[in-house]
């Protein structure tokens, strides 16, 4: 006997190598589903995906555009911000140069005012001084011819005469003073 002949011979139908109706079937079925999928379902999911990673593509850009206006914007908000330290830095300068000549010129005037009220007094003095003198004059003049005459035993009325002594007793009060 030959080992075919001891091998048992299996009909077509249980094979499960050999295609048969029901295999085609499922096969053309499959076929049919995946072309489907491939003409009408895959390609709006695929556009749909396409759609998201270029809108996540455009947020990352706009991201990077907004990180960089955030970093221009401090930028210039630091640079603004140096700039009125220096600015008031320059007023607080320019507000005490004025203050000290605002004082300055304050003490000018006052010292011109000064000047102006010590020449006013000196000549307001001298001028009491020479009124006084006149008064001191006269009245010295008048105690003096009254006394004179009160010495003398004579009377003194002669403006001449008594002009004379007022002026002989005021040379003798500046020699001795």
């Amino acid at each position: 006997m030959s080992i075919l002949a001891s091998t048992p011979v299996m009909p077509l139908a249980d094979n499960f190598l050999v295609p048969n109706g029901t295999f085609l079937v499922e096969l053309l079925a499959f076929a049919i589903l995946v072309w489907i999928f491939g003409k009408y379902l895959i390609p709006p999911i695929n556009r749909a995906m396409t759609a998201r990673q270029e809108a996540i593509r455009n947020e990352f850009a706009e991201l990077d555009e907004a990180k960089a206006a955030a970093r221009t914007a401090e930028a210039d908000y630091k640079e603004q911000l140096n700039n009125a330290k220096h600015e008031a830095a320059k007023i607080r300068e320019d507000a005490r140069e004025q203050g000290a000549q605002i004082v300055q010129e304050a003490r000018d005037k006052a010292q011109v005012e000064a000047d102006r009220i010590i020449e006013h007094a000196h000549t307001q003095i001298e001028a009491d001084r020479k009124a006084a003198f006149a008064s001191l004059r006269r009245d010295v003049g008048s105690l003096a011819t009254t006394l004179a005459g009160r010495i003398v035993g004579e009377s003194m009325d002669d403006d001449e005469r008594q002009g004379r002594v007022v002026e002989r007793f005021l040379a003798d009060l500046e020699e001795t003073g």
